[in-house]
């Protein structure tokens, strides 16, 4: 006696994911009895299974009740390029639909200029940081030289102080010593020998 007959199943799309590394890689899983078929389509056009083009890969497995089938794109789709994953037996279609949007590809002259920019920024604060650090040296010279030009001026307006000023030692020399007595009358200042 033969056992019972499997019940008959739509096919349907029990599990679907993407993932994006170096390639862009879905994978849907259908089941169904008898075992679905599975059909991937870009863009309105079927890509066979067990495809390998240049830009695309089909891979699908069959271990009944179960269809697996991946697809791997190693080029970027066209802009909103539409990916259909069909499981489909005599009992009904199952389908999963995926809209491919590429990512945004910098042109090199936008690269440039963001890349000109960037430095231009850096290269500003660079200078700015330079001139905080190096303006105490600048001031400090600046005022040497206007401390000469001053004491020239100063020379040729009157050439007699200037000259006492140059007989003048840089360092005061040290007062005498004096006593001071007290007298009712008047003070007198006597330097000690």
């Amino acid at each position: 006696m033969a056992g019972p007959l499997p019940q008959l199943a739509p096919a349907r799309l029990l599990y679907s994911s993407c993932s994006l590394e170096k390639t862009l890689q879905c994978s849907c899983s259908f089941h169904g009895i008898p075992t679905p078929s599975v059909q991937w389509w870009m863009g309105g056009t079927p890509v066979g299974v067990n495809n390998t083009d240049g830009s695309l890969q089909v891979t699908s497995t069959i271990i009944a009740p179960w269809a697996n089938s991946t697809i791997s794109l190693t080029e970027q789709p066209r802009m909103s390029t539409r990916l259909l994953c069909k499981g489909k037996n005599k009992n009904g279609t199952h389908a999963l639909s995926i809209l491919l949007i590429p990512r945004e590809r910098s042109s090199p002259g936008k690269t440039f200029i963001n890349g000109l920019i960037q430095g231009l920024v850096y290269g500003a604060i660079a200078t700015a940081l330079l001139f905080l650090c190096f303006t105490p040296l600048i001031m400090k010279y600046i005022r040497m030289k206007l401390s000469k030009k001053v004491a020239v001026v100063k020379a040729t307006n009157n050439p007699i102080r200037a000259s006492q000023e140059a007989k003048m030692p840089l360092k005061p020399q040290e007062p005498e010593k004096s006593t001071v007595s007290p007298s009712s009358e008047k003070q007198i200042l006597h330097p000690l020998p």
